[in-house]
């Protein structure tokens, strides 16, 4: 074997680790590219999310002090009650959100149409600005939850409220809505998801 050889093989394990060096690297930008352009040039709101079609994450979330409904007490949130036949349209918010109060009007549109109950998580968020705003913009919920540590938002993999989803009578999540609803994504996206997790055509 010529020094010459002898150095070429030296040198081969050496390019082939600073090359494995870079590949987490590598990959981590291009997931990251992937998921901006999605952002950038595709409709946010429909960005994919894991939990698609698995069951939605256990919780068992107390109810908001003071909150009521209809002079009622409106109950807290567990993935149990999701699991109970009926589908139920999932509404993460805060009353900080600046988004969640563009949506809100939208959000007392549904919970009149009767169409599925509308539900929320309120995260990381306080109890008596919880009751202040639902006095104020109306009260759209049968239950809410109250996330004040964010884990149950964290758990559904929560991007930034507000996020919507729609979990089948199993508590099986079958869509997620990123962003505000708007009047027009009622109708074309969330409403057909609901009749899609009813098996309804």
């Amino acid at each position: 074997m010529t020094d010459d050889t002898a150095s070429e093989m030296n040198e081969a394990p050496k390019k082939r680790s600073i090359w494995m060096s870079f590949l987490p690297v590598i990959l981590f930008v291009g997931l990251a590219g992937l998921f901006f352009y999605q952002l950038s040039n595709g409709d946010p709101s429909t960005l994919p999310s894991v939990l698609i079609d698995k069951p939605a994450p256990d919780f068992d979330l107390p109810a908001i002090a003071g909150l009521k409904r209809d002079g009622q007490p409106v109950p807290g949130l567990s993935s149990a009650d999701l699991k109970k036949g009926k589908v139920h349209v999932v509404n993460v918010w805060a009353t900080w959100c600046t988004a969640c109060r563009t949506e809100h009007p939208v959000l007392e549109k549904f919970a009149r149409m009767n169409i599925a109950p509308l539900v929320g998580i309120d995260y990381k968020d306080k109890p008596e600005k919880v009751v202040r705003y639902l006095r104020q913009y109306g009260n759209p919920f049968a239950a809410v939850g109250d996330d004040a540590k964010g884990r149950t938002g964290i758990d559904f993999g929560v991007y930034g409220v507000p996020e919507t989803y729609v979990i089948d009578g199993k508590g099986i999540i079958r869509y997620k809505h990123i962003g505000p609803i708007m009047p027009a994504d009622l109708e074309s996206k969330i409403i057909p998801a609901i009749k899609k997790a009813r098996g309804e055509k």
